[in-house]
């Protein structure tokens, strides 16, 4: 199957099915259903600790699952909420997620780690040194997920920013993708030199300050932190319409995207492919994996009880940007094929319960994946290598030393 910008999406083998994909993971707090942590019995300070998080990207990342995305945001409530009046029902709080998967890389060993932060009220160049220092502390599997923050609630927090539109929004979210995939390159592979015998730690001319200059910010230096293990961490964003589309297909390496079936699917492929034939600077194919809600029990009656449930705590049915399967393993299985076959690079399950459905991912849904020749097969060691993408070398090295211009090199 042959599809998009830069060549074949996923790994063919012609004995089984056309088309094998790679299988993510998003984390958040008790659970995707907003009743979730009703039903999990989690005591108030679970959430905010290292094992409630550590127990499950332990077992995802055993499971061979390729990545974790962790979810975050810059409000008590969530988006669909009220700021002024917060729903007691709802779950509110959380820990930073960027810091969390810092704490969560030394104990995991294959999966990738992409915490979410907002661009419209972080700094890019706090931004690219957090993302840089978890590619150091993972050996090499850190991503970001950049996410346009311009609710009222999150302006309140901060109070310097002023209304913006959707436009606005996500050009200064391309802004900062392209200010923080500078920085990353800022010191070249080999700055630093640690030459004991004439007292030079770093070769001055191999660090360059970025001198970039945008509508909504300008930086003049170069990162505090040498460039990490994959050169240029994975940079991912959730698109659900044509501008964010734009932005990806321009930006970013992994897209999320959320078909509610096949059909819709095919048509945000041809959506995006459209987008990187326009815009796309980069010669890697953008990867797109599609979102699924999944709930999974032993049975299907069992599953479609358990949803009822929640939603019965929560006073409404569930509904979500994505789409909800509640079913067995084998079930959730055969939606996820249906999708691989449209030609997605891979599928983020985002779990309604944790940690029960991570748990079910991992121990039932995954092995049942694996066994049928659903997930791709891999051992690299980053994860850029997980997704076929090679390590890039610094822009500021090619073609050689005496080629960078003066003005970009770093006076020591």
């Amino acid at each position: 199957m042959t599809r998009g910008l830069g060549g074949a999406r996923g790994e063919v083998d012609s004995g089984h099915m056309s088309h094998r994909i790679h299988l993510a993971v998003a984390l958040e707090r008790a659970g995707w259903h907003p009743a979730a942590w009703r039903a999990a019995g989690l005591s108030p300070s679970t959430l905010t600790t290292p094992r409630h998080w550590a127990d499950q990207v332990r077992v995802l990342d055993r499971a061979g699952v390729a990545f974790a995305t962790i979810e975050d945001a810059l409000t008590l409530t969530d988006r669909s909420e009220n700021a002024d009046d917060p729903d007691p029902r709802r779950l509110h709080g959380r820990v930073d997620a960027v810091l969390l998967a810092s704490a969560l890389a030394p104990i995991t060993h294959r999966i990738g780690l992409i915490p979410t932060v907002t661009t419209t009220h972080t700094e890019p160049f706090h931004l690219a040194t957090g993302i840089q220092t978890l590619d150091f502390a993972s050996r090499g599997r850190a991503g970001v997920r950049l996410v346009v923050g311009g609710s009222a609630a999150e302006r309140a927090n901060f109070g310097r920013r002023d209304e913006i539109d959707l436009e606005t929004g996500f050009r200064e979210a391309g802004e900062v993708a392209d200010a923080i995939g500078r920085l990353w390159d800022s010191w070249q592979d080999d700055a630093i030199i640690r030459d004991a015998a004439s007292g030079r730690f770093v070769d001055a001319d191999r660090i360059h300050n970025i001198d970039f200059a945008g509508e909504f910010f300008s930086i003049t230096g170069a990162s505090i932190v040498p460039r990490s293990p994959q050169g240029r961490p994975i940079i991912s964003v959730l698109a659900h319409q044509t501008v964010p589309f734009r932005l990806a297909a321009e930006h970013a390496d992994v897209v999320f995207v959320t078909p509610h079936d096949e059909a819709a699917a095919t048509g945000i492929l041809a959506e995006l492919d459209g987008a990187a034939a326009e815009l796309r600077r980069s010669p890697e194919r953008l990867r797109v994996f599609a979102d699924v809600i999944v709930l999974i029990e032993e049975t299907s009656p069992a599953a479609r009880d358990a949803l009822a449930r929640l939603d019965d705590l929560a006073g409404a049915e569930f509904r979500s940007d994505a789409r909800v399967v509640a079913g067995t393993a084998t079930e959730v299985a055969e939606h996820i094929r249906a999708l691989a076959e449209t030609g997605v690079d891979g599928v983020r399950l985002r779990p309604a319960r944790q940690p029960d459905d991570v748990v079910a991912i991992a121990e039932r849904l995954a092995p049942l994946l694996r066994a049928t020749r659903v997930l791709r097969d891999d051992d690299a060691a980053t994860l850029r290598g997980r997704l076929g993408l090679p390590r890039p070398a610094s822009r500021y090295a090619a073609p050689t030393q005496d080629s960078v211009p003066a003005r970009e090199k770093v006076a020591l």
